[in-house]
């Protein structure tokens, strides 16, 4: 997994996989997060192309954790698999989810009014 930070915001890329192994990678980079330095969460999925059970009980401890905290935990570039799971278990109603990571960048940055 990559951990590259942008001014507030820290993104996670898990790769493959997000199965029991990985899901406790992230867990525990999720639990590394520093809240004052963090305080948008991206899960970048582009290079995810299965979830299982153990995965998403990690991406929702994250959400509990980044809350608990005072931050947000957003996802992204789900595939069209990671997607369906999500919509089966109703995760997509949980979760704030966009196609994209500048989606989410262009979300966060206010429009300049002239």
């Amino acid at each position: 997994m990559e951990f590259p930070n942008f001014n507030q915001h820290i993104v996670l890329q898990p790769h493959n996989c997000l199965d029991s192994q990985a899901g406790s990678l992230l867990q525990q980079q999720l639990a590394e997060i520093v809240p004052d330095r963090h305080k948008l969460w991206v899960i970048d999925m582009a290079a995810v192309d299965f979830i299982d059970s153990s995965g998403i009980c990690a991406l929702v401890g994250g959400l509990n954790a980044a809350r608990h905290r005072g931050c947000r935990l957003v996802i992204c570039n789900l595939s069209a698999t990671v997607k369906l799971i999500f919509e089966i278990t109703q995760l997509d109603q949980l979760f704030e989810i966009f196609d994209s990571f500048d989606q989410i960048i262009s979300a966060e940055t206010p429009a300049l009014v002239a």
